[in-house]
């Protein structure tokens, strides 16, 4: 199981919540699955970059024996191990088609630098298909990359159609479509919940019910008014931190955001994201959490309930609970750690945090059997399409995850011991009709670490308000350019 965990985690932690914007590493150890659905040794191809600054690994895995070839481009080993999958299901694929795949980490944008120059250099090695994440889906989906992405329509699927049956999460479309059409879609679905402690909320507020937590916590309210101002001074009183750190906020204020950091060329600031600042603050000043950053032991400590104060809450998406909270709450069973004390409802503001997006190249010349795979990947809402599959943990990924179809989700078994039995799934639906990608840009990943860069210095009083703002906008002004 940790082999996969750290696979899947590398798909899901693209943005970080701690006030420093501490990002998780993506490089995870690769394993491929053949299409005897044995594990086989991937190809390790180890290449130093030209600017001598790192050296990136190439991992290559192949698939099927057929004479047709198709190129396949991903940051980990789970879109390939996925297509080990299919070609297990379906050996007439494998018969027709030999399925390349390059798995290149992320870290230090190397993925996105080889990705880049093999989709210019085109011919028969650029990819047929190839995966994005959430920090930079929108560069290939509607940005500086986006001509090369074919929208789903000219690879033959039945796009719309078939999101209307798979009752796809519509942030998905939002992030995957250029003017109006659909180029990428995604197989996990990452809009968040609250996760909160049943033990503390009966201590607190008397009841662990997920349905009248949420009118407590003003669920679905798109503000963190209730939460700060009613439900943290509760917690407080009786010792208890409303969240670990200011970080578990910022991706919801982030997310939530009615406008993009750019609008015609301008540098802005939502309210919403601006509201940040006060929210580190007020956290700080008054107690409200133990000060953790994300992926922090100070963060997995409060995760088991041994921070200076337990902490109610964590908000995230379901990987949040099955790679992250699981793994680190001290246990394997109720009775150990924190395991079973956990239960989801919805949170206060909508947001999604992460995900992959997979795109296929407008010049692939095989296009039906990337459109066969892509559609299997990411619209399938039957009972061996890859959501099925990921929903139920039939696919080896170590626990029941969310998927972007919520017909898929409405029929499959969401239960987890490890929140009490409940069935996280109806949280996590509600959340993904929450979340947004309205205010998404390319740059977002840059300037989201500026800006919660500017806000750890406000909360921690190195700068009044003003100057944080200022160092914020020096920072953008030195560093990019629109």
């Amino acid at each position: 199981m940790k082999k996969v965990i750290a696979s899947v985690l590398s798909v899901a932690m693209v943005a970080a919540i701690a006030a420093g914007c501490t990002t998780q590493p993506t490089d995870a150890p690769v394993s491929t699955t053949g299409d005897n659905g044995e594990t086989d040794p991937v190809e390790t191809e180890t290449s130093a970059d030209e600017t001598e600054e790192t050296t990136t690994e190439k991992q290559t895995a192949t698939y099927g024996t057929g004479a047709e070839h198709i190129n396949l481009w991903s940051f980990t080993n789970e879109i390939p191990n996925m297509v080990g999958q299919y070609i297990k299901q379906n050996p007439e694929f494998g018969e027709k088609y030999t399925v390349d795949c390059t798995i290149i980490a992320t870290d230090g944008g190397a993925y996105q630098q080889a990705l880049d120059a093999a989709l210019v250099a085109g011919g028969d090695t650029a990819p047929d298909m190839y995966a994005a994440e959430a920090a930079f889906i929108l560069k290939y989906s509607q940005g500086d990359m986006a001509k090369f992405a074919s929208t789903y329509k000219d690879l033959g699927i039945d796009v719309d159609a078939k999101i209307k049956d798979a009752d796809i999460a519509g942030y998905t479309i939002e992030v995957g479509s250029r003017d109006g059409e659909v180029v990428a879609l995604g197989y996990q679905a990452t809009g968040c919940a609250m996760i909160y402690s049943s033990s503390i909320a009966l201590d607190v507020f008397g009841t662990d019910d997920p349905a009248e937590i949420e009118k407590i916590v003003g669920a679905g309210t798109g503000s963190w008014d209730t939460y700060l101002n009613e439900v943290a001074p509760k917690l407080k009183e009786k010792g208890y931190a409303a969240v670990s750190g200011a970080g578990d906020i910022w991706n919801a204020c982030e997310k939530s955001a009615d406008t993009p950091w750019i609008v015609n060329g301008e540098l802005n600031i939502d309210p919403k994201r601006d509201a940040y600042l006060d929210i580190a603050k007020t956290l700080k000043d008054n107690g409200y959490s133990n000060d953790a950053a994300g992926w922090s032991e100070a963060w997995f400590a409060d995760m088991k309930g041994e921070g200076p104060q337990k902490v109610f809450a964590f908000f995230g998406p379901a990987w949040l609970i099955n790679y992250t909270l699981y793994p680190n709450c001290g246990g394997t069973q109720a009775g150990e750690g924190t395991y079973g004390d956990w239960r989801v409802c919805a949170p206060p503001v909508g947001f999604f945090w992460g995900g992959t997006w997979v795109l296929g190249n407008k010049d692939t010349d095989n296009k039906e059997g990337v459109a066969e795979l892509i559609e299997w990947i990411t619209l399938d809402t039957s009972e061996t399409g890859l959501q099925y599959l990921w929903a139920n943990d039939l696919m080896g990924n170590g626990a029941k995850d969310t998927v972007a179809s919520a017909t898929v989700m409405a029929k499959s078994n969401g239960t987890l011991d490890f929140c009490g039995g409940q069935d996280i799934f109806p949280a996590f639906i509600a959340g993904n009709s929450y979340a947004s990608a309205k205010a998404m840009t390319q740059y977002d990943e840059t300037i989201n670490r500026y800006w919660t860069d500017a806000a750890n210095q406000y909360a921690e009083g190195n700068l009044d308000r003003d100057a944080a703002v200022d160092a914020f906008k020096t920072n953008v002004a030195d560093n990019l350019s629109f």
